[in-house]
């Protein structure tokens, strides 16, 4: 991208550093504690899977089970049970669920034994995700990557065989990306559900199974067109870390991943939240996952005109926490939507001034752009004009990932037919206006500079207050998308306990540790090609 806007740098600068005291601030909390859903990820990373005699999943049994041991971390008492009895993760879960064996506290003397082959196991369930990644990285660099803005549609059937069917279809019709919509309210449960499942309620449930067969139907299509499909599903609710391991060993390759998106919209309990995403975000790292954040919702709630600034402070924000978690620039995905009212005049300027604002901020950022859908009127036809100018906002700033929005969004789920319409619809914008921006300057003084060095201005100016305040009592006071939520209240609290003096888990460390010589350590492989293809 050459268009750029003449940008007071100071502001940027003010910014990040009021993210960075709010992240030192939040992290003194995150360095405290583990909850369910942490210690549920480690078992898992052993090896872990199924669930008891009455569906419960194993890894909820044993959590429950050893709730008392839960201060000092789940995995040395339970790595003591596999080496006392000799048994495998597996079946040693197996006993727990059974009532078998009973986990306790590791004694003094046992301890460096224990420690060390917990350390061992850690190494052998990321060497797992380093292969996983390693495959992702392999089928890319045999056909390169499309060109961007990539296209990203979603299928949201609750059957995950249907959606297998709408999935190849979207890809055959030039689809990048194909996201799998997590069923309604999948994020408010404290379990992952097990195997296959054919029903859900505006979206497929979150399940490894699921994430298996789509990942090989996507494969199966990708090698028929020559091309590799990415995949992307959901690492949020209460259930973050878990879902981010499951997608590391399925090889996801986009996983929505927001520090705040659960408290604001799904009134997740803040403590809970930011311990979760940081371990959830390590995964991602990684497993060279590409995180999609959700800025975008906040202008469902509240007014893009007047609080886009909010949406530009979340994504320092995020940036921040998931620098702090390893991610590399590549893998940001930070969001942000075409949601201004289109009776506004000048409504494109605006939006333009937002996109390209968020942009040269981000520059390295794979940044996701979200197509309309609070105003998106009943008329099909009006609905696939506002997409276009959508599309073309997203080409003419320099977007990476654009999820392309529906003719027939404000009415019913989108049919096939729907789907080849948009993909049809960004394909001629993309490609009709590709160069437009390598040959236009920003005015001084025009109306987008003036907004987007507004908008960064009290960007600034909010995050320096969120400082002054504290997160958590910005949160409380509703700071981002008009919602105000308890810093003590939410779903999810009860599984929040405070760390004792020897917490033991060891995967945090296994997964800062540099990979073996050969195992993947940048960006996706594959250069350009010239292919026109370019939240629950």
């Amino acid at each position: 991208m050459t268009l750029r806007i003449a940008l007071d740098d100071t502001l940027a600068q003010r910014a990040r550093a009021a993210s960075r005291d709010i992240a030192v601030d939040v992290w003194a909390h995150i360095d405290a504690h583990t909850t369910d859903s942490v210690e549920r990820t480690a078992l898992r990373l052993l090896g872990i899977v199924g669930v008891d005699e009455v569906d419960v999943p194993l890894v909820n049994v044993v959590v429950e089970r050893g709730r008392d041991l839960l201060d000092g971390g789940i995995v040395a008492p339970f790595v003591d049970a596999m080496l006392s009895t000799g048994e495998t993760a597996q079946t040693v879960a197996e006993g727990v669920a059974a009532g078998r064996l009973t986990l306790a506290p590791v004694s003094d003397e046992r301890r460096p034994l224990v420690h060390s082959r917990a350390r061992e196991l850690a190494a052998e369930g990321v060497a797992r995700i380093d292969a996983v990644r390693q495959r992702r990285e392999d089928l890319v660099a045999a056909t390169g990557d499309p060109l961007k803005p990539w296209l990203y549609v979603i299928v949201a059937t609750g059957n995950i065989h249907e959606d297998v069917v709408q999935a190849k279809a979207a890809a055959r019709a030039g689809a990048d990306v194909i996201a799998v919509i997590r069923t309604t309210a999948q994020s408010l449960l404290d379990y992952v559900p097990y195997g296959l499942t054919t029903e859900g309620f505006g979206g497929t449930y979150a399940t490894q199974e699921n994430f298996r067969l789509m990942r090989e139907a996507l494969d199966e299509v990708g090698e028929e067109l020559g091309r590799y499909v990415r995949l992307c599903n959901y690492a949020s609710g209460l259930c973050m870390p878990e879902i981010a391991a499951m997608g590391s060993l399925e090889r996801l390759d986009m996983m929505l991943n927001d520090s705040l998106y659960g408290i604001i919209f799904r009134d997740i309990n803040m403590e809970r939240t930011f311990v979760d995403q940081y371990l959830s975000r390590m995964l991602n790292a990684r497993a060279g996952i590409v995180i999609n954040t959700g800025e975008d919702n906040y202008l469902t709630t509240a007014d893009a005109l007047k609080k886009g600034y909010t949406v530009v402070s979340s994504e320092f924000l995020n940036e921040e926490f998931a620098r702090r978690a390893g991610l590399e620039p590549w893998q940001m995905g930070l969001g942000h939507a075409f949601e201004i009212d289109p009776s506004i005049p000048d409504q494109v300027v605006y939006q333009v001034a937002d996109a390209l604002l968020v942009r040269q901020l981000f520059p390295e950022a794979a940044l996701k752009y979200m197509p309309p859908t609070k105003y998106m009127p009943g008329d099909i036809f009006m609905g696939h004009v506002v997409d276009a100018m959508f599309n073309f906002v997203g080409m003419f700033t320099g977007q990476d990932i654009q999820l392309l929005g529906m003719l027939t969004e404000a009415l019913h789920t989108p049919l096939l037919q729907d789907r080849y319409l948009s993909i049809r619809n960004a394909k001629y914008v993309f490609e009709s206006s590709r160069g437009l921006a390598d040959s236009l300057d920003v005015r001084t003084g025009s109306a987008i500079q003036t907004r987007a060095n507004e908008t960064l201005r009290q960007a600034a100016e909010q995050l320096e207050h969120v400082r002054d305040v504290g997160l958590f009592t910005a949160l409380a006071a509703g700071e981002f998308a008009d919602v105000r939520r308890d810093p003590g209240g939410g779903r999810g609290f009860e599984g929040v306990v405070v760390r004792a003096p020897e917490y033991f888990n060891p995967f945090y460390d296994a997964l800062r540790e540099d990979p073996p010589t050969g195992a993947p350590v940048g960006p996706p492989a594959g250069g350009q090609t010239t292919s026109a293809t370019g939240g629950a």
